[in-house]
């Protein structure tokens, strides 16, 4: 199984430098290490050049200077020559096992595409943001392999590349500062008969610093969320009009029925007042989903 491990990364040489590192200590070692670098200056460059150094696969460092994660990913995917894709963000770790439950899981339940669980580490904060920023920076799931429903995000996923159609610059550029690239290509391969997998053994740990645990950065990002659902309606080469009635519909009652439990709860529950909230605000998200109110997390944004 040919597989090229692709990390995006934007001025983060830290976290790609342990995000590396776990890939490099992977039990089941890829046959590519593919690193894009989205920031002009380059800064990724001295931790790929390490990589090359150390590697026992081969390391394929791209510079992708136009910031933006579709333009990251898109860089990326065109660079792999693996059968099989796997994502991994660059503030995320991979346990040593990660990519062999990947694979184990593709082909024991005879999935095109494989997600794993993340656990958030957010440092510095406690009470409601605390358990807020978790939601957010963790992907719960089964506690065994089973077959999945729905797609999650891109970090943590594997796909194979070879049951579908797929362009070598697939994620739409339109989302490049935004987010939610990754919702519409999902959608892209459930159209084409994506049998989605979820792999309890591919663990994977999401470190968060500070500047994204302030509530403005988590809220916004709630909010992102929420806005995937009626956008994938939107985007994809078509206008799903009913799917975007239906999600706004959906989005309303969300805001008004969560945002009436959060203030109840605040003070008694603080933990399911985090779960309200981020319901409440991905509700917001869901009525307000038009390119005008969309948060900008990415590329030239962040400065």
């Amino acid at each position: 199984m040919s597989v090229s491990v692709i990390i995006p990364t934007f001025r983060r040489p830290e976290g790609l430098r342990h995000a590396v590192e776990s890939v490099l200590a992977q039990s089941h070692q890829p046959g590519q290490l593919v690193i894009v670098d989205n920031d002009p200056a380059g800064s990724a460059a001295r931790v790929a050049a390490t990589a090359k150094a150390i590697a026992r696969c081969e390391v394929v460092y791209i510079h992708e200077p136009q910031p933006g994660v579709s333009n990251a990913r898109n860089a990326g995917f065109a660079a792999a020559t693996g059968r099989y894709i796997a994502f991994l963000d660059d503030d995320e770790i991979a346990s040593v096992g990660w990519l062999e439950a990947l694979l184990d899981t593709a082909r024991t339940l005879d999935a095109t595409v494989v997600f794993g669980p993340l656990r958030g580490e957010a440092l510095g904060v406690s009470g409601i943001r605390a358990d807020l920023a978790h939601r957010l920076y963790s992907r719960v799931g089964p506690a065994q392999d089973c077959r999945l429903d729905k797609p999650f995000g891109c970090g943590n996923s594997l796909i194979d590349r070879d049951a579908f159609e797929i362009a070598d610059r697939p994620f739409d550029p339109r989302m490049n500062t935004s987010g939610g690239e990754d919702d519409v290509f999902f959608a892209l391969l459930a159209r084409q008969g994506a049998r989605f997998a979820w792999s309890a053994r591919a663990v994977g740990t999401e470190t968060v610093d500070a500047t994204r645990t302030g509530w403005r950065y988590l809220l916004a990002r709630s909010f992102a969320f929420g806005q995937g659902a009626t956008q994938s309606c939107s985007r994809g080469g078509r206008m799903n009009w009913p799917g975007i009635v239906f999600w706004m519909g959906v989005g309303l009652a969300q805001t008004l029925v969560y945002g009436s439990l959060a203030g109840l709860t605040s003070l008694a529950m603080p933990r399911r007042a985090a779960e309200f909230l981020d319901r409440c605000v991905q509700g917001a998200g869901k009525f307000l989903w038009i390119e005008a109110f969309e948060p900008r997390f990415y590329g030239q944004v962040e400065g």
